[in-house]
């Protein structure tokens, strides 16, 4: 079977526009059939064209091109991760920011291609590890200093709109629906409901 070439591109939101990323592949000739589009979150691996390329298309002998890493994932751990899946299932991932990665090389040259993905996967791990040990120190100082300030950590507690009297009476007295009176008040149907058992309690 014919190896293949597929690119993979992404954004973080609908309202944004994959221009960019597409003009680039196009000018590496890719064809429309080819590209995978996603406009989801970076955050974690959970979309669905990246899913489906990894689960039904992209086979041993594959290579898959993206603009740059975070396209793949905003979590280092995660890239690191997927870098390790391309590389023990025998896919060649290209970086477009990373001219190293696009080089062609002669047959049996293939080594260079595993340094380079052993250098980002060691360099992905550790960075990756050093954000969390900071993540969780800055979690800690937070909870620390917040608590020497005698704060209370947890959800807030429900503020109470300006105009609930007037808005509840009416309510009560069925001049306006329970909906009309979560838009006037800006409470969201929970929190509408917990503060008129609090108030009627």
């Amino acid at each position: 079977m014919d190896s293949r070439t597929y690119y993979y591109a992404r954004v973080s939101s609908k309202e944004q526009n994959l221009d960019r990323q597409l003009a680039v592949f196009a000018s590496l000739g890719a064809s429309e059939r080819d590209i995978i589009t996603d406009k989801e979150s970076g955050k974690d691996l959970n979309r669905s064209g990246y899913t489906a390329l990894k689960t039904a298309m992209l086979r041993s002998g594959d290579t898959l091109v993206v603009k740059s890493l975070d396209r793949l994932s905003r979590n280092k751990s995660d890239i690191k991760n997927e870098l390790q899946y391309f590389k023990d299932n025998g896919i060649r991932l290209k970086v477009i920011d990373l001219p190293t990665t696009m080089m062609e090389l002669p047959e049996g040259q293939a080594w260079v291609f595993d340094m380079v993905n052993n250098i980002l996967i060691e360099v992905l791990g550790t960075i990756a590890e050093q954000e969390r040990v900071t993540i969780r120190q800055r979690q800690q100082e937070g909870i620390r200093t917040a608590k020497a300030k005698g704060k209370h950590l947890g959800r807030p507690g429900l503020v109470i709109p300006e105009n609930w009297r007037e808005i509840y009476s009416a309510w009560k007295n069925k001049e306006i629906t329970a909906k009309i009176a979560m838009e006037r008040t800006g409470l969201k149907r929970t929190s509408f409901y917990k503060l008129v058992k609090e108030v009627e309690r």
